[in-house]
């Protein structure tokens, strides 16, 4: 295997392309975790691992508390089946809270309070309730905890991570909270080392070829953990030495196929095929990589995908009539364009809404 065949492999065992998933939960059950701190690109991510989906369908499943949203590492927001939040949080989030002392002191909080706020989460939401993130703020205000500053968002962010709440279905635009408990019933319960068994073989099948560091940024995890999660799988993935770097995928994987994997590809911001890697040099030129996250700010803008490679960036702006796509490529798409173009046309199909127009390098062409 050589360096220029990683984001093929990557795209045939993410499923962004080759065999596609029939429903929303199997897609978020292979990848283990699926960034979802932007709740549209998060749609968009699962359905395109999918054949045909539609962004009613994907909704339809969090509704159905099939996907769950919660903070099981890094503190950051993830798409989890709801059967692994539990032992996912126990996992990975417990080493973000051990380091949050400091914060909780900055934000005088105690442990009291939080046991306190919980108390007063449990009592609200308690037989399957919802309530927005304004009105469980509201509560805390009447309970006489202060939410002021960012205390409130850390009290909700602490106790997700705690295993109390998560997040429940949108209402309207606003996101919901609900009791973990009430929308995880089948939790798993499993040891230390069978979480991290588990783990390590979600990440490394569906976000392989990837490093034992890859491994480690993604699951927030230390990187004696990811040697041992690998040990533990020693059945079922197997290193490549790529340009002499060590790869961890599964023994099937390894001796794929790649014919399937050339292509176009539509990326939402935030997607796994760039966040889950610590390293993403494989797939992205040094030169463009503050093209798709400016400035380091944490935000990072959709992707276009070129035979593994990410060739550019895109925008969508919904409008009366439907959806205008902007693209801006790295460099000129030359006789791929067509190819970008009917990836749009993808996309426009999984909203239901018809593209208004396309934007390539500066110069829009109509529908036809």
């Amino acid at each position: 295997m050589k360096t220029e065949q990683i984001g093929l492999h990557r795209l045939l065992n993410q499923h962004i392309t080759g065999a596609k998933f029939q429903n929303p939960a199997d897609v978020v059950q292979w990848m283990g975790a699926m960034q979802a701190q932007d709740y549209h690109q998060a749609l968009w991510a699962i359905g395109l691992r999918m054949h045909a989906a539609t962004v009613a369908q994907v909704e339809q499943a969090i509704a159905a508390g099939q996907i769950l949203r919660t903070w099981p590492m890094r503190g950051t927001l993830h798409c989890v089946p709801p059967d692994d939040a539990k032992w996912m949080l126990k996992l990975c989030a417990s080493r973000v809270l051990a380091a949050d002392a400091r914060r909780m002191g900055q934000l005088d909080l105690t442990p009291a309070t939080m046991e306190r706020c919980q108390a007063v989460f449990v009592a609200a939401l308690s037989g399957g309730k919802r309530l927005t993130r304004a009105a469980m703020l509201t509560l805390l205000e009447n309970a006489g905890i202060s939410t002021t500053g960012q205390r409130g968002y850390h009290i909700l962010w602490y106790l997700a991570q705690s295993g109390v709440i998560c997040m429940g279905p949108m209402d309207g635009k606003q996101q919901t909270f609900v009791l973990l408990d009430d929308w995880a019933p089948h939790a798993r319960n499993l040891s230390r080392e069978e979480s991290l068994a588990q783990l390590t073989r979600r990440f490394f099948t569906s976000h392989g070829p990837a490093t034992l560091a890859d491994f480690a940024r993604w699951s927030g995890l230390t990187m004696t953990d990811a040697k041992a999660g690998v040990r533990m799988n020693s059945d079922a993935l197997i290193a490549a030495d790529i340009d002499g770097t060590e790869y961890w995928l599964s023994h099937e994987q390894a001796e794929q196929t790649l014919d399937a994997a050339a292509g176009v590809y539509l990326l939402p911001g935030f997607d796994e095929y760039v966040l889950g890697y610590k390293d993403r040099s494989a797939v992205l030129a040094a030169e463009h990589a503050q093209k798709i996250v400016p400035g380091n700010n944490g935000i990072f803008f959709s992707t276009v995908v070129i035979d593994g490679q990410i060739v550019g960036v895109w925008k969508r702006t919904r409008t009366r009539k439907g959806v205008d796509i902007a693209f801006e490529p790295f460099t000129a798409f030359g006789e791929r364009e067509a190819q970008v173009v009917a990836a749009a046309t993808c996309y426009s199909a999984f909203l239901d809404l018809p593209i208004a127009a396309r934007i390539i390098g500066g110069d829009a062409c109509s529908t036809p």
